[in-house]
């Protein structure tokens, strides 16, 4: 294992404590919890976001954290979910009297631990609405959507969600605003080598020197095969092909791209992708709104990437379009 790291039981922290030395300005933590992750800039009267996941995903989770985007995220441990106490705490700091949306990915820990710290807040009274992404097209069937893991599409709904409770959306009008991305955005991703866990050491799965799994997920969950590794050409015409068929796109309507890095490919890779799909999309006669290229939801140091679709009408345009700045995403309106 080669890892810029001190104690492998540290690392969480050790990475929290050096994006608060670094963007003291922008978050800060509460209740003397690192993982009690919050915009350093609360503001009154707004809906408040929370999300939250495990560590080994910068930017995902916390670093949609910001102006624009969200106000509390709670960081677990690499691949673990943050606990209903930490959320609990995060959501009663953030609060800022308009009710509480939450945002997660769809998994388990995720799941039980947001819906007890959300009963806390209710308890406190505190509004708390829930919404989990789950875009992974390949980690269920369309008849089984609900058990779709949360991947980087999840950014979509930040985005929406995010910039509506920005212009002064309801706690109901933002929901809804994350509830509409959510039900247009697929994403389908491949990943090209394992990655290391801190605390293991050592691979989390394996593949061999010319081999890539179609569909991994982003914490090593298997995909739906395994074999040569395809030319960006190919995987840009088996994940729209695989997208587009759960989720049919007409000619002439408007989608914005998400070709999204796992952590290891590198930025001219996924360009590469990047021009496949727009290629690929135009020869279907498929508007592109706005392309999103780089590294939203990573996987350690896993090497591959996910290409995200989501479908667009003119709100959703000027969602995505509005301003955001955190520590680690800055968009001009």
């Amino acid at each position: 294992m080669k890892k810029i790291i001190n104690r492998p039981e540290d690392y969480t922290d050790d990475m929290l404590r050096g994006i608060y030395a670094a963007h003291s300005d922008l978050v800060r933590y509460v209740e003397n919890d690192l993982r009690c992750y919050c915009t350093a800039k609360k503001k009154k009267g707004k809906v408040a976001i929370v999300t939250g996941g495990g560590t080994g995903h910068l930017p995902l989770f916390l670093g949609y954290v910001g102006e624009g985007l969200l106000d509390g995220c709670g960081v677990g441990s690499v691949f673990q979910s943050p606990s209903a106490e930490q959320i609990y705490n995060i959501s009663k700091e953030v609060d800022a009297g308009a009710g509480i949306l939450y945002i997660y990915g769809n998994y388990t820990g995720d799941i039980m631990n947001f819906d007890i710290a959300a009963e806390m807040c209710e308890m406190d009274g505190i509004q708390v609405k829930s919404i989990v992404g789950a875009d992974d097209v390949n980690s269920a069937s369309s008849e089984n959507a609900g058990a779709r893991r949360g991947v980087a599409g999840i950014f979509f709904m930040y985005k929406c969600a995010g910039a509506k409770a920005a212009k002064g959306g309801t706690l109901e009008e933002v929901l809804e605003a994350a509830e509409k991305a959510k039900e247009n955005i697929r994403t389908v991703g491949f990943s090209l080598t394992p990655c290391v866990i801190p605390e293991l050491g050592k691979s989390n799965f394996t593949l061999g020197e010319n081999e890539m799994a179609m569909g991994m997920g982003i914490h090593g969950e298997p995909g739906v095969w395994n074999g040569p590794i395809l030319t960006a050409d190919e995987l840009a015409e088996e994940s729209l092909d695989t997208i587009l068929k759960d989720m049919p796109v007409e000619s002439g309507e408007e989608v914005a791209i998400l070709v999204n890095g796992l952590g290891a490919t590198s930025l001219e890779e996924l360009y590469i992708l990047s021009g496949s799909i727009s290629k690929k999309l135009e020869a279907k006669k498929i508007a592109i709104y706005r392309t999103f290229v780089g590294e939203y939801a990573t996987s350690m140091e896993m090497a591959g990437a996910s290409v995200s679709l989501m479908r667009l009408d003119e709100e959703q345009k000027r969602l995505l379009d509005a301003p955001a700045y955190t520590p680690f995403y800055n968009q001009k309106g």
